[in-house]
């Protein structure tokens, strides 16, 4: 079996998560299979920089040479690196030891261009009894409705994802008018650049194992119905502007089968419990309503927004 070379990219904005980034690096060193080089990209922050240049020097520090935000320096690494596969983890995450032994054999497989494992919700507070499964996404973890086995998906979720190198140079890099900006709650970056790479390589193959995790850790400050609120709204608005870019029918290929199946399925369970006197159940239930109103709602209105105007980025801060 050909030997890949492996390249992982950590990007980080804040010196508020300092401990958080010593813990993923710590995550990197005690893999079972080392990575052959791990990069830290820092988001226009020259203290944050200097200080992780001076911790850990023997460390790959960069910092962010293109517009602010995780596009930007997810792009930053991906143009210094020199490896086979590029993996992405975020810097508030903790990769299990066997996380890249068990990322890395799926690409023995030429079809196999990215691969992708298991986000675990780390609350640093008590998990909301009323926050649905279904939803894990708007922490950005692993929701209700994913594959429970190793299986083909259309797209690969941030915190725990990984691509061939030539990838980038086939199909581009990480749109910089799409993706999260320090705090505020907008995404799908890395959702429109796997339907792109599936558009533009239509035998590609995108492999999700969730027995590669990632925990990801989850603030007290988004532990509640305000973050969920805003999380839903703006996920809407990041799927409309993507779905004006690449088609709506790719855009929301994925979803359509969550919104029958997935959602309505965790409404009955919820009610089903409430039922039972478990009465979390009955908030699950509302929050799944609610949550997909406001995503729907999102949608909506960023789909009847002249292409030409900004995307809101006002939101609640969450660090």
């Amino acid at each position: 079996m050909h030997k890949l070379s492996i390249t992982v990219i950590i990007c980080a904005y804040t010196e508020k998560r300092w401990d958080d980034l010593l813990a993923a690096l710590e995550s990197m060193r005690a893999q079972t299979h080392l990575p052959d080089e791990v990069m830290v990209v820092i988001d226009h922050n020259p203290t944050l920089y200097e200080r992780l240049q001076t911790a850990q020097p023997s460390l790959t520090v960069l910092q962010n040479q293109q517009a602010q935000g995780l596009s930007g320096a997810r792009n930053t690494g991906i143009a210094h690196a020199t490896s086979d596969i590029i993996a992405f983890m975020d810097e508030d995450a903790m990769a299990a030891p066997d996380w890249l032994e068990i990322l890395l054999p799926a690409y023995q497989d030429p079809t196999v261009m990215g691969v992708g494992g298991q986000i675990i919700p780390l609350w640093q507070t008590t998990k909301p009894t009323w926050f649905p499964a279904e939803f894990n996404w708007v922490v950005g973890c692993t929701y209700l409705g994913m594959p429970e086995t190793h299986a083909p998906v259309r797209n690969l979720i941030g915190c725990n994802m990984s691509f061939r190198r030539d990838v980038f140079s086939s199909i581009g890099v990480f749109r910089l008018d799409v993706g999260r900006i320090g705090t505020l709650p907008v995404g799908c970056e890395e959702t429109e650049l796997c339907i792109r790479l599936h558009q533009r390589l239509a035998d590609a193959v995108l492999m999700y194992d969730p027995q590669a995790k990632v925990h990801h850790r989850v603030p007290q400050a988004r532990a509640n119905w305000r973050y969920f609120f805003s999380r839903c709204y703006s996920e809407g608005i990041s799927k409309a502007q993507i779905s004006q870019t690449i088609g709506a029918s790719d855009a929301l290929s994925t979803e359509r089968g969550y919104t029958l199946h997935t959602l309505p399925a965790g409404v009955i369970r919820g009610l089903i419990d409430a039922l039972r006197l478990d009465f979390s159940g009955l908030g699950r239930a509302t929050a799944i309503v609610i949550g997909f109103g406001l995503t729907a709602w999102g949608y909506l209105t960023g789909r009847i927004r002249p292409r030409t105007q900004p995307m809101t980025r006002s939101a609640p801060d969450a660090k």
